[in-house]
């Protein structure tokens, strides 16, 4: 009797697939990678470089940082990406709130004179003050209600002083008469504030109210106010959302509050936290050895407050 060989019918389990081809497998591994790097970037951590001077001596041109996107709550993208496209976004809960002192990257929320930034442009600036404050700059110095904001150990002041009565027409609000050294006091607003709107400062808050969501605002003749279909009697508008102010460490070369007005809080898009790398920006990648030899040891590791 003839022995049969003994061959089961069904391969081990795992033994019956192909297994993938090479380039197959480096293909997923980047594709997974690329999935971690964006959830990564998205919802913990994003690197940015300084371009400008606006934060020196606390941020240098050239400095490489890290900023913590889920410290005050991450979102999900807001424009769709390589576009300025803005698109709706989630924003999830954060551990705390901005605070005075807090150096901030945002959402750059358009000039004093536009709805919006026709660009999706970061920034980066020092939270000088909240929802609720009042700010004011006396010969350089800085006021957050009543009391002196310390000027961050860094910070820089490289122009003469503006005289009081020399108006800069640049300066938010419009037709203010103020200066970028001696500006305000002016309210932080908050939502539910009422501001009172009539003939001596329409010109000045017509753009504030455009950018809380409307197209047209209109002050009318018996003095109601007017902004797409809502009617405020009196014109005592009330704003819908809170903000914040904020103001470059280089007071003298920053396009800031001072300039454009108030940040949305919602505009926020994370806190600056650690600087990984810095060496002169203006030594070019031609002169790979001289850049190499410009590496400013002494900032790489440092915290950024």
């Amino acid at each position: 009797m003839a022995l049969r060989e003994n061959v089961p019918s069904k391969l081990p389990k795992g033994m019956d697939k192909k297994k993938k081809s090479k380039p197959k497998e480096y293909f997923d591994a980047l594709v997974w990678a690329a999935v971690v790097a964006f959830l990564i970037k998205v919802f913990l951590f994003e690197a940015y470089r300084i371009p400008t001077g606006s934060m020196e001596n606390t941020l240098l041109v050239g400095d490489f940082l890290l900023v913590t996107k889920f410290t005050y709550g991450a979102t999900t993208p807001r424009n769709i990406p390589f576009t300025d496209i803005r698109i709706p976004y989630i924003k999830l809960p954060g551990f705390k709130d901005p605070k005075p002192g807090d150096v901030v990257v945002f959402d750059f929320p358009g000039d004093r004179d536009e709805k919006q930034s026709g660009e999706v442009l970061n920034y980066i600036k020092r939270c000088v003050g909240v929802a609720g404050d009042e700010i004011k700059v006396v010969n350089k110095v800085l006021y957050r209600n009543g009391q002196i904001f310390p000027n961050p150990p860094q910070s820089k002041f490289i122009a003469p002083l503006q005289p009081p009565n020399l108006a800069n027409n640049r300066i938010f609000p419009k037709n203010s008469g103020w200066n970028e050294d001696n500006y305000g006091p002016i309210r932080i607003p908050k939502a539910g504030d009422k501001i009172q709107i009539d003939n001596s400062n329409f010109e000045s808050y017509k753009m504030f109210i455009m950018k809380e969501g409307y197209t047209n605002v209109v002050l009318n003749s018996d003095g109601s106010l007017t902004a797409d279909d809502k009617r405020y009697t009196g014109g005592l508008y009330e704003v819908k959302r809170d903000y914040l102010w904020m103001m470059g460490d280089n007071r003298n070369n920053s396009l800031d509050s001072r300039f454009w007005g108030f940040m949305p809080v919602e505009n926020v898009v994370g806190e600056a936290f650690i600087i990984y790398w810095s060496w002169d920006a203006n030594i070019s990648f031609a002169n790979f050895f001289d850049l190499l030899g410009s590496i400013r040891w002494n900032r790489v590791g440092s915290l950024i407050k």
